[in-house]
């Protein structure tokens, strides 16, 4: 991560299960680990102010999803804040803020939740390197590790900000059936997930070759070295190494991240797998406390 403490810790996990009957416990499940992701992408620099956005479909609906207050920087968000919203754009739960949604994020999530079901997780980021690629004619090379991971790559042409109703016919067609990566031409980046912890690990995949394809740029075109496999037997290779394990995608790289927030203090609410001091009954109650 950047930095350990760049802002004043706000605990994530404000809302209590034995307490709170505004949502079902899977929702508030939701609501910690989307809110969790937020402190993910501000820690490791990923951020924009005020300007991204990353959202998590609601537990067993299809057509409403919680997304951050627009005005609330990325370490302010916690579980109790964050916006619920359906697809036709109707504020269903403010949350705790009078704020509404960037309209943009609105268009773009929701024309992705309405195409793709099987997607339950969006981030949208603006990092330095990631808007440098999404300018290149090249696009994403496939020549690092990290680039042949993610697989298919998904792009769209810029046509100003994303506000516009019948762009989100366009976006869901230029996403398509599978591809699990966006990139908005002359813009930013999108990493998708059927569930929160594989966006996470989708995005710091695509970040990280977004920055290496930048610095070996450098050295230009002609001397770049073109690795010997394909995306598709490296992303088979990964997924053999993973299923020795029984982690599903990202949720190893989840776990170990939420266990660093929890001991700086940020109370993510996570329930652990992994046997750790963490992961006792008591550990579990500890990280949800305000």
């Amino acid at each position: 991560m950047a930095s350990a403490h760049p802002h004043p810790v706000v605990p994530v996990a404000d809302l209590d299960c034995s307490t709170s009957s505004k949502y079902s416990e899977a929702e508030i499940v939701v609501r910690n680990k989307l809110a969790s992701l937020y402190r993910l992408i501000d820690l490791n620099g990923w951020s924009d102010g005020i300007y991204g956005h990353t959202s998590a479909r609601v537990p067993s609906t299809d057509n409403e999803f919680v997304i951050n207050p627009f005005g609330f920087l990325p370490h302010e968000i916690t579980a109790s804040s964050l916006v619920k919203v359906d697809i036709d754009g109707e504020i269903i739960d403010n949350g705790l803020t009078r704020l509404g949604i960037n309209k943009a994020g609105y268009t773009l999530h929701s024309a992705i939740y309405s195409s793709r079901h099987d997607i339950h997780c969006i981030i949208h980021v603006h990092t330095r390197a990631g808007a440098a690629v999404s300018c290149m004619k090249c696009g994403l090379l496939p020549i690092t590790q990290d680039a042949l991971l993610l697989g298919e790559i998904a792009y769209h042409k810029y046509g100003g900000i994303v506000v516009a109703q019948n762009e989100k016919e366009e976006l869901a067609q230029d996403l398509g059936e599978q591809s699990k990566i966006l990139m908005l031409q002359n813009h930013g980046l999108v990493a998708l997930g059927s569930t929160i912890d594989e966006a996470f690990s989708r995005l710091r995949l695509l970040v990280n070759a977004c920055e290496f394809q930048v610095d070996a740029l450098a050295a230009g075109l002609e001397n770049i070295v073109m690795p010997g496999v394909d995306s598709e037997t490296t992303v088979a290779a990964a997924k053999v190494g993973s299923n020795d394990f029984n982690w599903g995608r990202g949720e190893l790289e989840w776990e170990a991240e939420m266990r660093k927030l929890d001991l700086q203090g940020y109370k993510t609410g996570q329930i652990y797998k992994t046997a750790s001091f963490i992961s006792t009954p008591s550990a579990v109650a500890e990280s949800r406390k305000v």
